[in-house]
């Protein structure tokens, strides 16, 4: 075993996906296999223990303080999940204490109420609790006192860990969520025993043992009872939840310190697009500081939600006049909009050549439909129907659906042209999203879509990319029904103001955020590749601890 190694290489993996999470399952699972720490011979061993156990047991069931437990069907040596070390003993939860047990006192006595968000799936959050009088609940609730562990058992409390060591309870005693299994340990340290709860090894293998429908699934009492259970002396019991205590609280602080490091970055990557973007900034800093920013972005875009902001960013920047320089020889674009006052409001300032127009103005609006579904005649043709889950690409030459001619003829459905703008209207993905794309072949739309055929059909790849640009402004127009459907209103969508320049600065525009778009492309790439590598380095250093066959610096890209 070689923990020491695995946490000195720690910052070598603490980017990989679930990297602390993992760490502590593999605290927990290291825990009950008996490598987190030496075993030491003059400990006495777990039979030992189990002999008292029985004794003792034996002596409250003879002075009927508790009943005679049931008897527990045994697990064959088959079913030992991996060898226990010198001194340990397989057993069963049932063997180790009083299973069910029930309190009697006074209904005047404070108590603790405990329901199921009290008690938490992390190992060492102590559970919470709301102090009742005894009376007010010891009837249609789950028993426990103090000292006693409980198990959830409905999903996916169940999955996600959730156990505990009742402590501090009022009174002494307490009841709560009837979802629990209860065991009252009899000489073994009850930390331990969550600990096995909560170890990976217990919880995957319950898993598929739950009964009962979706949603409802339980946890059979057997299992919980009779499953095998690594039982180690009592001596290194109490020295495996120290330890376990100790490198929890050593993951705690590299916790925080991620979380530290990745509000940092957020900060800095925060500050470069804003030198960027920033209403104010002095076109003639627009170079030095988008320098700066392409320098230093690939370092600080770690999580594919940041690099999502600098591809906004840049189309951001687009539809500014910010990407690209302005050239004074550039023919301007005939006015467009002949209804736009020419004092009209507009959202941003534009650069001298360029002009502002309405979304309507700039070509012919389309709508969408369905044909009917029950003309056979309609449908599997060669005219590809494009609705909004066919919008995940830029250029739409083919769809899901597709329609014939006659459905044409015989519909509402329109025909759209080539290098048609499409965008959404309608649907839950405008909570988040606008989509857009540029028809690259002759097709059809849904009741969900609009198509904008333009005016001047080479301003196509422009337009989509200040679409995407206007996201921000489009998404703010989004209403929603009272079943919670989202919606842009043709007078919203065709009133939005687009910034037109000149067609050879749009060529220019389009060059730069696809170059720019590219390295977009290429930090999601190598942040993939990244997190692959890390999540290999962590899963060898894992099995390095366990057995020493790996040499994780040999492993590192």
């Amino acid at each position: 075993m070689n923990a020491d190694r695995l946490l000195a290489l720690y910052e070598q993996v603490a980017e990989a996906p679930d990297a602390i999470a993992r760490l502590r399952r593999f605290v927990l699972d290291l825990a009950v296999r008996g490598k987190l720490v030496e075993q030491d011979p003059a400990d006495e061993p777990a039979s030992e223990l189990l002999s008292r156990i029985a004794l003792e047991k034996a002596r409250l069931v003879k002075t009927k303080a508790i009943r005679k437990p049931r008897p527990v069907s045994p697990f064959e040596p088959d079913d030992l999940p991996f060898p226990a070390p010198l001194g340990w003993a397989w057993t069963q939860i049932a063997e180790l204490g009083i299973i069910g047990p029930r309190n009697e006192a006074d209904d005047a006595l404070e108590a603790s109420f405990v329901p199921m968000p009290m008690i938490a799936a992390e190992y060492g959050v102590a559970n919470g609790h709301e102090p009742r009088p005894w009376g007010e609940i010891k009837k249609g609730y789950t028993h426990f006192a103090e000292g006693d562990v409980g198990l959830a058992k409905i999903t996916p409390c169940f999955e996600n860990g959730k156990s505990t060591v009742f402590r501090n309870l009022t009174g002494g005693i307490g009841a709560g969520t009837t979802e629990l299994h209860i065991v009252r340990p009899l000489f073994v340290e009850a930390d331990y025993i969550v600990l096995f709860l909560k170890s990976p090894q217990f919880i995957e293998t319950g898993i598929p043992r739950m009964t009962g429908t979706a949603g409802q699934k339980r946890v059979p009492t057997e299992y919980f009872i009779s499953s095998p259970f690594p039982l180690p002396p009592l001596a290194e019991q109490h020295r495996i939840v120290a330890k376990v205590e100790e490198l929890m609280a050593l993951l705690d602080r590299l916790e925080a310190a991620r979380t530290e490091r990745e509000a940092t970055r957020d900060r800095l990557t925060a500050a470069s697009l804003a030198r960027l973007t920033a209403p104010g900034t002095d076109p003639a800093d627009f170079p030095a500081n988008a320098r700066f920013a392409l320098d230093t972005l690939p370092a600080l875009t770690t999580r594919p939600d940041q690099i999502k902001a600098l591809r906004q960013a840049i189309l951001n920047l687009a539809v500014r006049g910010k990407l690209v320089e302005q050239d004074p020889a550039d023919k301007p674009l005939p006015r467009i909009d002949e209804g736009l006052l020419p004092d009209a409001a507009t959202p941003f300032d534009i650069p001298s050549g360029w002009q502002w127009s309405r979304l309507r103005a700039i070509g012919l609006l389309k709508g969408g439909g369905t044909p009917s579904k029950a003309r056979d005649d309609f449908w599997s043709g060669r005219i590809p129907w494009v609705s909004p889950k066919d919008m995940k690409v830029d250029y739409i030459k083919a769809a899901q659906l597709s329609i014939t001619d006659a459905a044409i003829a015989g519909s509402a459905v329109n025909l759209i042209d080539r290098d048609s703008v499409l965008f959404v209207v309608r649907g839950m993905i405008l909570a988040h999203s606008f989509p857009v794309a540029i028809s690259k072949v002759p097709l059809t739309i849904n009741q969900d879509m609009k198509a904008i055929s333009l005016k001047i059909p080479e301003m196509a790849e422009y337009v989509l990319r200040a679409l995407k640009g206007l996201t921000p402004e489009m998404l703010a127009r989004v209403q929603r029904s009272s079943h919670g459907t989202c919606r842009i209103e043709r007078d919203d969508y065709g009133d939005l103001l687009v910034p037109l320049p000149p067609l050879a600065e749009q060529h220019r525009i389009v060059a730069k955020v696809d170059a720019l778009t590219a390295l977009c492309d290429r930090l999601e790439a190598a942040l993939t590749t990244s997190d692959t590598t890390r999540a290999r380095l962590l899963e060898a250093l894992l099995n390095d601890t366990v057995s020493g066959a790996v040499d994780p610096s040999t492993q590192a890209a």
